[in-house]
């Protein structure tokens, strides 16, 4: 059994801890609502520029295709893995690893390349995989220009047939309690098909539709890819807070339990002490 000064040092270890974490949730709240904003008000950007790529698309000519939305045979595949630098946030980053190795699974006949964007994810690849590159620095300074160059280079790539497929895996943010692991097609883009007549309107374009596109399609791919991160930052922000405001909660139970249990024990040393003097002057008494 633990002795009185080392239950003493327990309590106030797990005091010290509880503290800590009741600061990192309140750091991870107050940020959580600056990337809840940011995911609110770019979501509807990006689903406007993808119904406006649509429309211009559904009645432009299908053979004037976008280099963007050529599908050719699969051979080989990149994916963005979208984690965080950082931990403790319970599952986030292990759900993510978890996903990749099944894309892994399931794309095993191809030859398949990661873009992880965060540490967590370049660690748990980047002995066993091929890293296409090293995307976490966008944490650093996170804006869309920094994720637009990225992209940039993922797009290229796929131009130059250097890929036939691209994939992002991130945590899509529904709520500070709940988080989706996402996987989507990044590349090639899925354009209508014409299979119902069209009504004839009479639109104007300028400049023309195929200049349209050849400029709304590559903002559409940044802003999808932006749009995941910026994602997964919320998510990690709701996910570390979920995690510590439990860390919390158990430290404060097991002290509880230590406080009982130390009271518990005093108690019985003090009753210890007090028949040991009864019995030192009992023994006095009949001797």
């Amino acid at each position: 059994m633990a002795n009185l000064k080392e239950i003493r040092g327990r309590i106030t270890s797990i005091s010290s801890t509880m503290q800590i974490t009741r600061a990192m949730k309140m750091v991870s709240a107050a940020k959580l609502k600056k990337a809840q904003d940011a995911i609110v008000m770019l979501r509807p950007y990006s689903e406007k520029l993808q119904e406006i790529i649509q429309n211009v698309s559904s009645s432009s000519d299908s053979d004037n295709v976008s280099a963007f939305a050529q599908k050719r045979e699969v051979k080989k595949v990149l994916i963005i893995a979208v984690t965080s630098n950082r931990g403790l946030a319970g599952a986030f980053n292990s759900s993510i690893v978890k996903e990749l190795n099944l894309q892994f699974q399931n794309n095993a006949q191809y030859e398949v390349e990661v873009l992880p964007v965060g540490k967590k994810v370049y660690d748990a690849v980047r002995k066993s995989r091929t890293v296409y590159t090293n995307g976490s620095s966008v944490y650093d300074n996170l804006n869309f220009d920094a994720v637009a160059h990225i992209t940039e280079g993922v797009m290229t790539s796929f131009r130059e047939g250097k890929f036939d497929e691209v994939y992002v895996i991130y945590n899509k943010f529904v709520n500070a309690a709940t988080q989706e692991v996402t996987t989507e097609q990044l590349l090639p883009i899925s354009m209508p098909e014409n299979t119902e007549p069209q009504v004839e309107t009479d639109y104007i374009f300028e400049p023309n539709r195929t200049e349209i596109l050849d400029n709304l399609i590559p903002k559409s791919i940044k802003t999808q890819v932006f749009k995941a991160i910026l994602d997964s930052v919320a998510s990690e922000h709701g996910a570390r807070m979920t995690a510590m405001h439990k860390a919390t909660d158990n430290a404060q139970a097991l002290k509880n339990d230590l406080v009982i249990f130390y009271n518990k024990a005093r108690q019985a040393a003090i009753t210890n002490e007090i028949l040991e003097i009864v019995s030192g002057a009992e023994a006095l008494k009949n001797s």
